[in-house]
């Protein structure tokens, strides 16, 4: 939603006649004062002269932001490169043009041979006419506006006298300057026929009688043809590029460009009729300039070609320099194109003008106007390839904003332009077309390398709703099957700080799922002047991308945190993808760590910002909580938030001292260079270890899923499973270890099974029949429930080979929001441990007793996930 300070809404009134909306502010260079281009002057004028270029007169023989600044900053670069190619055609044509009368070596009988000729000659004079058209350009559109009339008035008129010329003047033969032959002799002279309007003629024309080109004598086809003749046609976005210069750029630019498309289509239509009626083939192939031939005043045909080759040059440097200019401005190429930025007081870019002027004389080293059509016609097809593709992303978006005011289109007719101005590309010049799309890949990956403005709109983005909303729609929760589950996780974090270890454990749990990370704010919105939540969103993103972890971020505001974690647990998501997994931190009274100092990928600025001047994470988070300070969950909500998602038939994890875990493990690339460890799994409630169904009921199969999910990740390949099973004293060894081992062949899990006995840990004993919940509901005494998980927690630290000193871990990433502890001492043979958590005891008044089992249970283990599935996650049917 636009904000009150929205540019949107920005307006001024003028007394009481209404209110005007402006851009860009009123007065300034980009305000209301420098727009005073007219409808016809500033898009009818440049159009049709950039469309009546020296391709009419020479030539008649030869029938970003939308995408996103990657995507539509290469484009707009190419059309920039495509104008800055299309200005110089212009140029060499005239040059051409100028030289076939005026040159002192040319055949012609009927000129003032006077210009000296040769590559350097050609240079030279291309040179002096793009710098006066760089100086009107340079002097601002106003300027180029009035110059532009008046080269319109020229050119409506020697294009008028040459259509009374078809009708008034009759039939004469034209001597044709001889052309040099192969071994640098002349070939005879040629003649040819002005016949008048003669059906002979026009069926002889008819057909294709591809020839030789006499400028290049490069042999022609119909894709060298298209090339040369569709520079008349590049011109078409000229008076958008001039829109910041027209007083009503949406209406003027589609009305003004279909007035000068269907005005030069019926001109060029015309001529292209009349010549084909009274010329013969010889004349048309021999003779560009053989309108001047046929005219009743010839030199009027002369100033046509002039005029209109200026005018063309003109408009195509204007172009560039304001397109140079946006894409400066938009900061899309850095100090590269810094000068281009540079604007005089009424508003015209001249840095931007003298940028182009610079490349254009560049490109007019390449010396031939047909050398240089194709290129143009190819970086011209790109950009107009990209047009198309830009209304058809649109249009396949069903974006609400786009509603354009030419709508005669349809998907179906954007999809041909693409597709044909694709096909024509690579039909005119394989190498350029080929060429041109590596250039724009490689402008795309530099400019996705530097990122693009927050601001620029992406049309992928849209895309990608449009798309994803029909999918979601699709993703019925009634088709769920066993056998595609995957976790899908709600990490709850009170602070990032003390969680980054298991906010990138919980990255590596979720295999492909959906990945949360939640946040409570406590407050009451009564009470509250505006949502403390929303400001908050766009530094939990940073976090996201900082971390690299592929999560959404979902937070909320509630009065307490075990209301905030219902109120996720029951709204995060949508359709099919909803978490069905809450992830914790563990609560204990560990020091919280601040694992920003460390971590590489948190390394900031001295001055507390990040690069690009964004206020660095570390200012955006406050600091771990104090040793001894109050804390915002309770032990009691702590535990009761545990049942609350149980009784939502959500799975539990809780994670404990994840801030052991070595860096490859958590890092996203392969583990293999570390030493191997392995992953525990005790797949039994060890604070009830011989009753219940035995190792294979819904909460030990989840164990078991979740810990081969891991070993999927890169950085735990190199990990070892193994699935601890727990006998008693009057237990045949063998027996289970038996069924267990079948369980996993149909499961496909790779895995070693240990059968351990109750009394190998130290100080471990072996426990008495227990009914269900005998330890956790307290029909135990406390001192015989500790005595149990003391003996449980001796059992598992035996088996994992090592011995610990160090603290415990912390409530990283709960609620809370604290660290986790550190190693313990000696070299670790079990890089994490999986243990069955034991449901919360059904009295509220034994939370505060369980958790402090789970404490005991847990001691010293090292990086542990204590886990208990209320979902089927595994199939064995094919």
């Amino acid at each position: 939603m636009a904000s009150e300070n929205s540019p949107l809404l920005a307006y001024r009134l003028l007394g009481d006649e209404g209110v005007a909306f402006s851009a860009n502010g009123a007065g300034g260079p980009g305000g209301a004062s420098a727009r005073k281009l007219s409808t016809f002057l500033g898009v009818v004028v440049p159009t049709v002269l950039s469309m009546f270029s020296i391709v009419v007169f020479l030539r008649i023989v030869m029938i970003s932001r939308t995408l996103g600044p990657e995507v539509g900053g290469s484009i707009g670069l190419m059309f920039y490169l495509a104008n800055v190619c299309g200005c110089a055609v212009s140029l060499l044509g005239l040059v051409e043009a100028v030289l076939d009368v005026f040159g002192a070596e040319s055949a012609k009988s009927n000129g003032l041979h006077v210009l000296p000729q040769g590559y350097g000659w050609s240079l030279l004079y291309g040179s002096l006419l793009l710098g006066l058209v760089g100086g009107v350009c340079t002097l601002g559109a106003g300027l180029y506006a009035r110059a532009s009339f008046l080269t319109f008035l020229l050119v409506s008129g020697s294009l008028a006298l040459v259509l009374v010329s078809f009708v008034a003047v009759g039939p004469r033969s034209i001597p044709l300057t001889p052309r040099p032959g192969p071994n640098g002799s002349s070939l005879p002279p040629q003649v040819g026929h002005f016949t008048g309007f003669n059906s002979s003629t026009l069926k002889a024309n008819l057909g294709a009688g591809y020839a030789k080109d006499y400028t290049t004598g490069a042999m022609m086809n119909f894709a060298s043809v298209f090339a040369v003749l569709f520079n008349g046609c590049t011109g078409i976005m000229a008076g958008a590029n001039m829109s910041g210069e027209l007083k009503d750029p949406s209406r003027a630019i589609p009305l003004g460009t279909i007035v000068a498309v269907a005005y030069t289509f019926f001109i060029y239509a015309l001529l292209f009729f009349l010549s084909s009626f009274t010329c013969d083939r010889t004349l048309l192939q021999e003779d560009y300039g053989f309108f001047r031939a046929i005219s009743l005043w010839p030199p009027l045909v002369l100033i046509g070609i002039y005029a209109t080759s200026l005018s063309a040059s003109m408009s195509s440097l204007i172009g560039a320099s304001r397109i140079l200019h946006a894409l400066a401005q938009d900061d899309l190429f850095g100090v590269i194109l810094a000068p281009a930025k540079v604007v005089s007081r009424t508003g015209n870019p001249w840095g931007a003008v003298l940028y182009s002027w610079g490349l254009v004389q560049l490109v007019l080293l390449a010396g031939k106007l047909n050398t240089l059509a194709a290129v143009v016609t190819v970086f011209y097809l790109v950009a107009y390839a990209a047009v198309d593709l830009s209304c058809l992303s649109l249009e396949w978006a069903s974006a609400p904003n786009f509603r354009p005011t030419f709508n005669l289109f349809s998907w179906h007719t954007c999809l041909l332009g693409v597709a044909s101005c694709l096909l024509m590309m690579f039909l005119i010049s394989p190498g350029a077309a080929g060429g041109s799309l590596l250039l724009m890949g490689l402008l795309s990956a530099l400019l996705t390398a530097r990122g693009g403005p927050s601001s620029w709109g992406y049309v992928s983005q849209a895309l990608l709703f449009h798309q994803v909303r029909k999918y979601l729609l699709r993703l019925d929760v009634r088709k769920d099957h066993v056998k595609f589950w995957r976790p899908q996780l709600l990490l709850l974090v009170g602070n990032p700080r003390g969680a980054l270890p298991l906010l990138r454990l919980a990255n590596q749990l979720k295999k492909g799922g959906l990945y949360v990370l939640g946040h409570v704010t406590l407050g009451d919105l009564d009470c509250l002047p505006s949502d403390p939540v929303q400001p908050q969103y766009g530094a939990w993103l940073s976090l996201v991308d900082r971390a690299q972890v592929k999560a959404f971020v979902d937070l909320t505001l509630s009065p307490s945190v075990r209301q905030g974690a219902q109120h996720l647990l029951r709204i995060s998501g949508l359709g099919g993808m909803k978490p069905n997994t809450l992830v914790l931190g563990f609560y204990d009274d560990a020091v919280p760590q601040d694992h920003f100092l460390t971590d590489p990928a948190f390394s900031e600025a001295a001055d507390g910002t990040q690069e690009g001047g964004s206020p660095a994470l570390s200012t955006l988070f406050p600091p771990p909580r104090a040793p001894g300070s109050p804390r915002a969950l309770s032990p009691q909500d702590y535990v009761a938030t545990v049942a609350d998602a149980l009784k939502m038939n959500k799975n539990v994890v809780l994670a404990r001292a994840c801030g052991a875990l070595p860096p490859e493990r958590l890092s996203r690339g392969s583990g293999g260079t570390s030493q191997p460890h392995h992953v525990d799994v005790w797949p039994l409630n060890l604070l009830r270890p011989r009753g219940g169904p035995g190792y294979v009921d819904v909460c030990g199969l989840f164990l078991l899923q979740m810990a081969t999910i891991l070993g999927m990740v890169p950085a735990w390949h190199s990990a070892r499973l193994r699935i601890f099973l727990c006998l008693g004293p009057r237990e045949a060894p063998g027996a289970a270890e038996g069924r267990l081992r079948a369980l996993l062949s149909q499961l496909r899990i790779r895995a070693e099974v240990q059968e351990v006995v109750w009394g190998e840990g130290a100080g471990a004993a072996e426990p008495e029949e227990e009914e269900e919940g005998d330890f956790v509901n307290g029909r135990r005494g406390d001192a015989e429930a500790e005595a149990l998980a003391g003996s449980a927690n001796a059992l598992v630290r035996a088996q994992q080979g090592r011995s610990r000193g160090g603290g415990p871990g912390g409530p990283e990433g709960g609620p809370e929001g604290g660290s986790e502890g550190g190693d313990g001492e000696g070299g670790p043979a079990t890089a994490l441990t999986f243990l069955y958590l034991p449901r919360p005891p059904a009295d509220p008044a034994r939370y505060t007793r369980y958790l402090a089992l789970l404490e005991i249970l847990t001691r010293d283990l090292g990086p542990t996930l204590l886990i208990h599935g209320v979902t089927p996650v595994t199939c064995t049917d094919l």
